[in-house]
């Protein structure tokens, strides 16, 4: 499970090994990674949140989700990279 972007907000970025049957997304999660973490995928238009099981606030959503807009092109990169597509 690597992290795909360095920590924001005290936020980790990271994929999970086995889910290379999904979609590019990436987990989001406040200390440990966890399997249940708050999910966006990645599509080719943006991001669009999958879950939001980490609890997220919302004020600290917005951030999230504009620095994953920002950083779009690299967290795909990163996906196909670590996954060998």
């Amino acid at each position: 499970m690597p992290k795909a972007l360095l920590d924001f907000l005290g936020y980790s970025f990271y994929f999970w090994s086995n889910e290379t049957g999904e979609p590019p997304h990436i987990h989001v999660a406040k200390g440990s990674p966890t399997a249940n973490a708050t999910k966006f995928w990645i599509t080719k238009d943006g991001i669009e949140l999958a879950n939001n099981n980490s609890q997220i606030p919302t004020h600290e959503m917005k951030k999230i989700t504009r620095y994953l807009l920002l950083n779009r092109a690299r967290i795909i990169a990163a996906w196909y990279g670590y996954f060998g597509l």
